[in-house]
């Protein structure tokens, strides 16, 4: 068993048994299934069935937690009249990537994607029904369906500020066949950002573990030479979390 593997295996079933304890049989196949849409289907159906009850679900921790080390990356650059563009990859009914568009003070257009379309559905609603005010009045949120293995077929080459993953990567590499699919999201991912860009990974894992799989995984899909590096977020409920930074090679292909 993986380092990852150990970690998700108590870290992962403390928060969705919180989370979905009603529901023993959805937490265990959650565990078994992380990968899955119908399964991330199933969660948001039967933990939203009270519509006027809709909570926000936090994989890990909330915004306030990584604030400090978003923020500063959303900066101008070398466009200062465009749009920020922000990728919220996984964003279930996190309040991440709405937050982010609350608290940016450039002019960012954040989209929220998830493989579910019924937490799309249900963001959708719940923004809706309660607008977020964003702190630029040029900002832009959007939430969309999308598969993050297909990520290439909605954003373009070198198209992202900044790509924010809280616990999407981790899920795939819990499933039995998540590893080649973390490694294809990690390749296409650091295709879509910029030059100036980041990939942010937020995660339980040791950097003992993780930080060797992002420079393997990296260079297997040619990325090779995309920086990688770490700070740690903190501890909460007894678990060390980390911030796994990871931007494109200088290469002509990241040239905007």
């Amino acid at each position: 068993m993986s380092a990852l593997t150990k970690s998700l295996s108590s870290s992962c079933r403390r928060i969705l048994a919180a989370w979905a304890r009603p529901h023993s049989s959805l937490t265990t196949e959650l565990i078994q299934n992380m990968d899955k849409k119908a399964t991330w289907d199933r969660f948001y159906t039967e933990t939203n069935s009270d519509a006027s009850a809709f909570k926000n679900f936090e994989w890990f921790f909330g915004f306030a937690s990584v604030r400090d080390l978003i923020l500063p990356l959303l900066r101008t650059g070398s466009r200062p009249d465009a749009l920020l563009r922000v990728l919220d990859l996984g964003c279930g009914t996190s309040a991440l990537g709405p937050s982010i568009y609350a608290h940016c003070p450039l002019p960012v257009r954040v989209t929220c994607a998830d493989i579910s379309p019924v937490a799309v559905r249900l963001m959708r609603e719940h923004v809706g029904a309660k607008p977020v005010r964003p702190l630029n009045s040029s900002s832009q949120l959007e939430f969309v369906e999308l598969d993050c293995t297909q990520l290439d077929g909605r954003c373009g080459p070198a198209s992202l500020d900044l790509i924010v993953d809280k616990g999407t990567t981790d899920a795939l590499l819990r499933s039995p066949e998540g590893r080649g699919k973390a490694d294809l999201v990690l390749g296409q991912c650091v295709k879509a950002l910029r030059s100036s860009g980041s990939l942010l990974q937020f995660s339980d894992e040791d950097p003992d573990a993780r930080l060797p799989w992002l420079e393997a995984a990296a260079r297997d899909q040619g990325a090779a030479g995309a920086r990688v590096g770490v700070q740690e977020v903190g501890e909460l409920r007894g678990v060390s979390y980390y911030c796994y930074q990871v931007t494109p090679p200088p290469t002509d292909d990241h040239n905007e």
